[in-house]
């Protein structure tokens, strides 16, 4: 699956974007010749668990009726070269999985070359961070009872049945959830509202949910094996991190605010009319659009590519002292960083700025060389 088409078939990206997307659930069931359910099967989820240098007890999740396990429970402390450290205990896993526990293996979506890529095609499109859990359940075994999650998910059932139910309600675009633990489970339960639908996943079936959708899943007929892709944009608390050092530039908000008992709070009043509207001209600056665009790459940077034992060859330039032409975009950052060094290596460069399109980054210094900005060194 290396594209969205992949996934969504046989309703199409923009059936998908304009009907759904966002707004409501969709189950799309699997159709003959697809190999969705291919992205995982039960040999390479055995194959994963037995590296047990991967997992820590963050990793690798026990849930049994919607509690987690504590890691005492499954874990053991064992001999590296670096001292002792406390991994997973295949034999006490499996003991728990005897007794019903739901296994979650997190963070998996490096794992696998047919992970990776689902990954990092749903990183392109949504412009996220994308993470792939994998759940391993059994017959009659509820992992966790109704709950939302704080991004969209799409679920796809590899191996096995499960039966989704989704709730009526739906929060409304949560960041946070409002505590933990017990109490939270409780909070969930009496505000998922009445089970509006139930979804009979079967291998190759794809489920999407938008974020803070209720909802909660049962294995049935023997064991279960899905994976959760977790789709996570960007959102509008990302501009009170970006807008802070851009606005420090300005001499206005380094400036010491007037007392608020002045003139009856005048003064003040109109010092705040007037950074809002520095702010305001500041976020809908073309420089600020970069700042976002370029947040948005740093969750999804390039794949590393090793292709030994061949090296790479470094291409070195030193500025000449000429102005560099305009840039536009985000690889304007990079080439101002080029132009104040005295030597710098193009790769380097673009290891550096993993966040900035490859393509962008070498057009931008071939307009720089062209217009002798720049010269090989």
């Amino acid at each position: 699956m290396r594209t969205l088409a992949d996934l969504l078939a046989p309703m199409t990206p923009d059936q998908f974007f304009s009907d759904h997307d966002g707004r409501k659930p969709l189950h799309i069931p699997a159709t003959d010749g697809e190999d969705k359910r291919a992205l995982l099967n039960w040999d390479t989820f055995n194959s994963l668990l037995g590296q047990a240098s991967l997992w820590t007890h963050t990793t690798l999740q026990l849930i049994h009726n919607g509690s987690h396990i504590s890691p005492e429970a499954y874990c053991a402390e064992v001999q590296s070269l670096t001292g002792p450290i406390v991994r997973p205990s295949p034999a006490k896993v499996q003991v728990m999985m005897a007794m019903g526990a739901t296994v979650i293996a997190n963070e998996a979506g490096d794992l696998t070359p047919e992970l990776r890529a689902v990954c990092d095609m749903l990183r392109e499109r949504f412009a996220a961070s994308v993470a792939a859990n994998l759940y391993c359940s059994f017959q009659g075994v509820r992992g966790f009872g109704p709950h939302y999650d704080l991004h969209d998910v799409f679920a796809i059932q590899t191996e096995g049945e499960k039966i989704w139910r989704l709730y009526q309600n739906r929060a409304e675009c949560p960041v946070d959830y409002p505590g933990e633990g017990e109490a939270i489970r409780d909070w969930m339960a009496r505000n998922a509202g009445p089970v509006m639908t139930e979804v009979r996943m079967r291998p190759g079936d794809v489920l999407y949910l938008p974020r803070g959708w209720y909802h909660d899943a049962l294995a049935v007929d023997g064991p279960s094996l899905h994976v959760t892709l977790s789709v996570t944009p960007l959102y509008g608390r990302i501009l009170f991190r970006l807008l802070e050092p851009a606005a420090m530039q300005d001499p206005a908000f380094r400036n010491w605010l007037p007392p608020a008992d002045r003139d009856g709070g005048a003064a003040l009043s109109e010092r705040l009319a007037d950074l809002g509207r520095r702010l305001s001209q500041l976020a809908a600056s073309p420089a600020f659009r970069d700042e976002i665009a370029m947040a948005q790459q740093r969750l999804r940077p390039r794949a590393p590519a090793y292709d030994l034992p061949r090296r790479q060859t470094l291409t070195f330039y030193v500025p000449t002292g000429l102005a560099a032409p305009a840039t536009r975009g985000p690889a304007r950052v990079a080439i101002d960083w080029a132009m104040a060094q005295s030597r710098f290596a193009l790769e380097d460069m673009i290891a550096q700025f993993d966040f900035i399109s490859e393509t962008d980054l070498r057009a931008a210094v071939e307009g720089a060389e062209k217009a002798g900005a720049l010269r090989r060194a």
